[in-house]
């Protein structure tokens, strides 16, 4: 009879056992962010230094060591009124724990048993970055992050968190690694905030409308912003998060802008500051709220009073749109061109370079139609003799490191289809789910998980309908089955299909008929692969032009299209115009008047120079133009009039906010690609060497390098030599590298306002054994002010503003 009260009160979560009390917690939590503003706690790092963390210490290492401080702290935020607790945990996992050796189960039971010592009535398991970059930006896999993650969640869950947040993402594919996690090894409501800097963009370039769409795709409970800004700073980015999300909204602002006072970090906004922009957040919507840097219990005591209001109401469907990292496509009221060439259909170097791994020659097509206008990229790799999964994972990762684009992915395999939406940067569309039971009964899964959108075909098991009103009889059950699986109608695009002029030639114009009926009578968007109308006959372009201008009257929102066909694009700019898209025909003025012609900038794509290459990122045609113009170029001139203006021209337009880190980092690697071919032709001297050696290194106590990594790549692309010495380095070893390579510039980096006074420490060390070397700092927490503080000759705010320093220090 025991061992039956046992079992009724336990259930199986992720493989493991866990009390059936657990489950009603979850689902009573999610009850309360519905009725309640739900307050949260405030800073643990800033709390945990008043306690005696010192500097460099491990924050979680506290969980087991001083176990009854972290308590403390929970009960502090409890007693000031909290809902919610958050653990212990931000950098619990894997990677940062090895350091010293620590176990993540140990250290998140431990800290998840803190949490719930303090009566706290809600424990959330905390998760921060990794700490790395993902591919193609760095080198850690999306399956490695998602391991990584799942071994957090799984402890947490198991030690009794009754909700995860995900915070302080700058990378939507890394917040989308975790939020897997957390869905498939747990049932538990799970949280997500980005980090937003002033420009309103994270670290990697993603916009506040970008991630909001993104992350409430993938059925997350709750989305927001945390840290870097203080509220008042993080105004606009809220309201645009509340423009955008159909799940409540969370806040979690630093106590303002931190900055240095007497070689401590303070910050300057007040608790009664704090709480009265709060106040106008929940006024505008948001409905979960607490604090980040520099907060304390006593912030979180002036926000109680404010959570007695109503939470606002929560709009149900996100609008139809797709993104990727860095820009939102949204889908109603223009006309979207869905580029159609990554398809191996009918093209004979695509297939031979899917065969041969040749993922350069994808991501120069991706490229082209980018700059021919695209608005989406249709991705297609299926060819019977290739692993069409992991085909699908690896081009979406190499068109995602040269396009802004978001991504149809296009396949009748399951499979490939899974594959390439799980790994892919932001909310991609599906391409396709017809009307055939079978077909909707293993897409639909797909699409509800992941939170894509989706492409209905008219076909059912009977074939195509041959009337406009049976093809619109299967678009209604394609949306009515959908909805069944709760996917609304505004995830779903209509595809009407396009029979060819030349064998069905009596079906081209039902097709128009077709496109009508589902506008009026359904309300959804429509989309039409045009070209296969022309399918066998000749001047295809002609015809397809001609049939993509009727298609657009009849209502069409989305073709799919080459848009390397002048042709066919000025159909669409001109449509454009007609429609009132194109406001004052700026666009088409400009495109169209004078030299800029767009027939001459279709014939350019084929004679595109090094300096273009190294702006678009085309890593493979780099070498190919190096070699030739060394047949009349000196190397040096190669570098200094092509290498430097280029990159220059790329890091301006990143100081710009035009151009993004995917972006600068691409244009990176493809000069440094190129250079390869410099050295390997001419001999040293010929070529020039090195402009000089700079030693980079993040300082003692800190084990984040993503900064310095980026600045390692943009300085060897201009041809410096870097001594990178690592994460977390001695002062001796500095010391001792610097006097052995008699360098002239050491670049210090750190993420941590604790690990600041060992930047100063180390300096002062450079200083003492008159190491005859200009300094430069940076990093997330770094400011002038901070510069000063630890005698640093330069502060460099970002990867560009460092090579700029650099140059002025060897120039």
């Amino acid at each position: 009879m025991k061992k039956f009260l046992q079992a009724a009160v336990k259930y199986v979560q992720g493989g493991t056992v866990v009390p059936i009390e657990r489950k009603v917690k979850s689902v009573e939590f999610r009850e309360f962010l519905n009725n309640k503003i739900v307050l949260f706690d405030g800073a643990m790092g800033t709390m945990l230094q008043q306690n005696g963390l010192k500097t460099g210490e491990l924050p979680e290492k506290f969980n087991i060591t001083h176990p009854e401080v972290v308590t403390h702290i929970h009960q502090e935020y409890i007693k000031a009124g909290s809902d919610v607790v958050t653990t212990n945990t931000f950098g619990a996992n894997a990677l940062k724990l090895s350091i010293e050796n620590l176990s993540v189960e140990k250290v998140i039971t431990s800290a998840v048993q803190c949490a719930k010592k303090s009566g706290a009535k809600y424990v959330a398991l905390d998760i921060g970055p990794l700490g790395e970059l993902l591919e193609p930006m760095g080198t850690l896999t999306f399956e490695r992050a998602y391991k990584l993650f799942s071994e957090q969640v799984t402890a947490g869950a198991a030690a009794g968190a009754d909700l995860i947040i995900i915070e302080t993402q700058s990378d939507i594919l890394e917040a989308k690694a975790a939020i897997l996690a957390a869905k498939e090894n747990s049932d538990l409501p799970v949280i997500c905030t980005m980090s937003y800097e002033e420009g309103g963009r994270t670290f990697i370039g993603t916009d506040a409308v970008t991630a909001t769409i993104s992350l409430c795709s993938l059925g997350i409970d709750a989305v927001g912003v945390n840290c870097s800004l203080g509220p008042k700073e993080m105004l606009p980015v809220v309201d645009t998060i509340l423009k955008y999300a159909n799940v409540p909204v969370i806040v979690q602002p630093n106590a303002g802008i931190p900055r240095n006072e007497n070689e401590h970090t303070v910050y300057d906004i007040s608790p009664e500051e704090f709480a009265s922009y709060i106040s106008i957040m929940i006024d505008n919507g948001v409905s979960m709220v607490g604090g980040c840097c520099g907060t304390t219990s006593q912030f979180i005591a002036d926000l109680a009073a404010l959570t007695n209001r109503k939470p606002a109401k929560i709009k149900k469907n996100l609008i139809p749109a797709v993104t990727s990292s860095l820009k939102t496509v949204l889908l109603s009221g223009k006309t979207t061109v869905i580029g159609e060439r990554i398809n191996p259909t009918g093209k004979k170097k695509l297939k031979q370079a899917l065969k041969e791994n040749d993922f350069d020659y994808i991501a120069n097509e991706a490229i082209n139609q980018t700059n021919a206008g695209a608005n989406v990229l249709d991705v297609n790799v299926g060819l019977p003799e290739i692993n069409e999964p992991e085909t699908m994972k690896h081009a979406v990762k190499e068109i995602q490191a040269v396009s802004s684009l978001p991504l149809q992915i296009d396949s009748s395999d399951i499979n490939t289809i899974e594959a390439g939406v799980r790994v892919c940067r932001g909310r991609p569309i599906i391409n396709s789910v017809n009307g055939k039971k079978a077909v909707m009964e293993r897409v639909f899964p797909i699409v509800k998980k992941y939170g894509t959108m989706v492409v209905g075909l008219t076909l059912d098991e009977k074939g195509i309908p041959e009337t406009a009103e049976g093809r619109l009889k299967i678009a209604e059950n394609i949306i009515s089955t959908a909805a069944e699986y709760g996917i609304p109608k505004d995830s779903i695009v209509i595809d009407c299909l396009v029979l060819t002029a030349s064998a069905q030639q009596s079906q081209v114009m039902e097709t128009l008929k077709a496109i009508k009926l589902v506008k009026q009578k359904l309300g959804v968007l429509t989309v039409l692969g045009v070209s296969n109308v022309s399918f066998g006959l000749p001047s295809r372009p002609l015809i397809n032009s001609t049939f993509l201008a009727a298609a657009l009257g009849a209502g069409l929102d989305a073709p799919i299209i080459n848009p390397l066909s002048s042709e066919i694009m000025s159909v669409i700019d001109t449509f454009r115009v007609l429609n009132y898209e194109d406001k004052d025909a700026a666009s088409f003025i400009n495109k169209y008047s004078g030299e800029n012609n767009a027939l001459i900038k279709t014939e350019m794509l084929s004679n595109i120079s090094l300096y273009d290459i190294i702006l678009q990122g085309r890593k493979d045609e780099a070498q190919k133009a190096v070699r030739e113009l060394l047949k009349t170029d000196a190397p040096l001139d190669i570098i200094n009039k092509i290498f430097v203006p280029a990159l220059n021209h790329v890091g301006s337009a990143f100081e710009k906010g035009e151009l993004f880190l995917p972006q600068l980092i691409r244009s990176a690697e493809t000069v440094k690609n190129a250079f390869e071919i410099i050295r390997d032709n001419m001999n040293l001297a010929e070529c020039g060497t090195s402009k000089g050696k700079v030693i980079l290194a993040t300082v003692k106590g800190d084990i984040h390098d993503i900064g310095k990594n980026i600045v390692k790549m943009l300085l060897q692309s201009y041809n410096y030599e870097v001594i990178d010495l690592g994460k977390d380095v001695e002062i001796s070893t500095i010391i001792d590298e610097a006097k052995k390579n008699d360098i002239r510039l050491i670049g210090l980096s750190a993420l941590m306002t604790t690990t600041v006074k060992s930047m100063k420490e180390t300096i002062e060390s450079l200083h003492i054994y008159k190491i005859p070397c200009k300094t430069m700092v940076g990093g997330a927490v770094l400011t002038p002010e901070y510069a000063d503080m630890v005698g640093a000759d330069f502060y460099a705010k970002d990867a560009m503003d460092a090579v700029k320093i650099t140059e002025s220090v060897f120039n």
